[in-house]
């Protein structure tokens, strides 16, 4: 499921490209005198880190998962491979944001908010930008190339083309641009698996896939409800959802992710088995939270919802001790 890397920046992030409309009557000739001023090193660097969104990293670690549900590093140096692997991905969805604000830095400029990203107002050169954006796609790309695992290049390649095609066309095409948003976690799931040799089971990528695509769901619903008729202005697929078709279509995800994940533990051997089973109670509390979470009328960002809600926290926390314990058995 690819792209946002954009639920935004925030589905996806990674692949979501800026949809802000609204003007200030002269910001745009102050951010666009500011790409002339001299940029010291420093702010240069800092400009580069800024632009990668290091908020949005810690997705990366999904590389982790197939090793993680498979109870095994897989081939030698399996963990240093998976290591390299969350390493490409985090150089392919920091070259999506770059390309993305190259391709809005205009628009971003006539923004109240987006006018400070670095290349809008100037901290970070639109060439500069271009040339670290290519630069962070070849070693995206070479990396799986250098360890000898080629179909790490081919996941990773693939992310940066669904990334770029949600950035260019795919963000308008309505319900297809949540596939895409949502496909960024499935494929870092894939990378870690292929990176580390490591098969995941159908019903393991099924409860992915079910998962990712939940939160890019919950980040049109969480809009719809937030910006009501706003939200056109925002993201103009909208225009094409209608508020309650999307809450149906974010409670049969939620079922079906459900019922992929008792699936997949009722496959598990004997002693795991039952750990993973009753984990399945925490997870469909934090589901439900989820929903009655992104249900509300807030600008909160959908990942806010999953990582700062004191609830959501401690259902998420019992899920996890329940995996973990179970994977031990």
């Amino acid at each position: 499921m690819s792209a946002n890397d954009a639920v935004t920046s925030g589905a996806e992030e990674e692949a979501e490209a800026s949809a802000g409309t609204m003007t200030v009557g002269g910001e745009q000739g102050t951010a666009a005198n500011s790409t002339a001023r001299p940029v010291s090193p420093s702010r240069w660097l800092s400009a580069v880190v800024r632009e990668a969104r290091p908020r949005q990293w810690p997705k990366n670690l999904l590389v982790f998962a197939a090793p993680l549900a498979g109870k095994t590093v897989g081939r030698p140096d399996g963990l240093a491979f998976a290591l390299l692997a969350a390493v490409a991905f985090l150089c392919a969805s920091a070259s999506v944001y770059f390309v993305n604000d190259i391709m809005d830095v205009e628009r971003d400029r006539k923004h109240p908010v987006k006018c400070n990203r670095p290349i809008a107002c100037g901290d970070l050169p639109v060439r500069d930008a271009i040339a670290i954006a290519a630069l962070l796609a070849m070693v995206a790309i070479g990396t799986g190339f250098a360890i000898g695992t080629p179909m790490l290049s081919a996941v990773t390649g693939g992310y940066l083309v669904s990334s770029t095609f949600y950035s260019t066309r795919g963000k308008h095409v309505p319900y297809l641009e949540m596939v895409l948003v949502a496909s960024g976690f499935v494929l870092r799931v894939l990378a870690g698996a292929v990176a580390t040799m490591v098969p995941p089971s159908p019903w393991f990528l099924a409860v992915c896939s079910f998962g990712a695509f939940s939160v890019a769901v919950a980040k049109r619903y969480a809009e719809l409800t937030s910006l009501g008729a706003e939200a056109v202005k925002h993201r103009p697929v909208t225009r094409w959802y209608k508020t309650i078709v999307i809450r149906v279509i974010q409670a049969a995800v939620a079922l079906a992710m459900v019922a992929s994940y008792l699936t997949w533990a009722d496959g598990e051997s004997a002693g795991t088995m039952y750990w993973h089973l009753a984990s399945a109670v925490p997870l469909f509390l934090a589901l439900a939270r989820f929903a009655m979470l992104t249900g509300r009328r807030t600008v909160r960002p959908v990942e806010d919802m999953i990582t700062r809600d004191g609830l959501m926290l401690a259902c998420e926390a019992a899920w996890l001790a329940l995996f973990i314990v179970g994977l031990y058995q």
